[in-house]
């Protein structure tokens, strides 16, 4: 097999590996608001504890890469593959870890009941997880227009946000005796925020990998 050969096979083998970290923490998104939802402390349990895994294939991956610089010395656009590679598993480690707090806020709730309805924070989980799958999908197709959209897409998580939190002054503004459930909530709709610019700075090193620019500026 020839050199080029096997560095796309390899190439081939990282991509499986970040599709499969992305529907891993798509699946723990989705999970920890169902868990939130439903009071379901064994499910919330269970994604907090799945926070292992995507913290193990982020190490797989990062030796994975490690070892296509050191052994096939890439060219400028594959060492951007890599390169955005790495930068992509940091921020998927990090929505990891906020979709496992999500779930452990969830189990603070008990059988009170919620202060407000959860409209506005399933749909910021909805958006959130949706840029996630389609920002992997992004970078495995090099698809510049796909990486756009989920950065235009982030501002309705913020906006999301906005509503929330405007919610839950107004609850704390006539009921301060549902402070801890308020702030609470707050913290969820606040992890779904970070996760949508996590998912929007995965977009953007796409972007870079395509290119080789980085928010307008030219890096490799």
């Amino acid at each position: 097999m020839s050199a080029r050969a096997e560095f796309d096979r390899e190439l081939e083998i990282l991509h499986l590996e970040l599709i499969r970290m992305g529907g891993l923490i798509e699946e723990a998104i989705d999970k920890s608001i169902y868990a939130l939802e439903m009071r379901d402390k064994e499910l919330a349990l269970q994604i907090i504890a799945g926070d292992n895994q995507i913290d193990e294939l982020e190490r797989v991956i990062e030796t994975h890469c490690l070892r296509l610089i050191l052994k096939q010395q890439p060219v400028a656009k594959d060492l951007r593959a890599i390169s955005t590679a790495l930068k992509m598993i940091t921020d998927m480690e990090r929505i990891g870890d906020q979709a496992a707090d999500i779930a452990d806020i969830s189990m603070r709730f008990g059988s009170a009941p919620f202060i407000k309805t959860l409209e506005h924070i399933p749909l910021m989980a909805n958006i959130a997880s949706a840029m996630v799958k389609d920002s992997i999908n992004a970078y495995v197709k090099s698809d510049i227009v796909a990486s756009h959209e989920i950065i235009n897409r982030d501002d309705e998580v913020d906006k999301l946000f906005d509503i929330v939190k405007h919610e839950i002054i107004k609850v704390l503004t006539k009921s301060p005796e549902f402070a801890d459930q308020a702030i609470d909530f707050l913290m969820i709709a606040k992890y779904l925020e970070r996760i949508g610019d996590h998912a929007e700075n995965i977009a953007e090193w796409i972007i870079f990998f395509v290119t080789g620019e980085h928010k307008d500026t030219k890096i490799l």
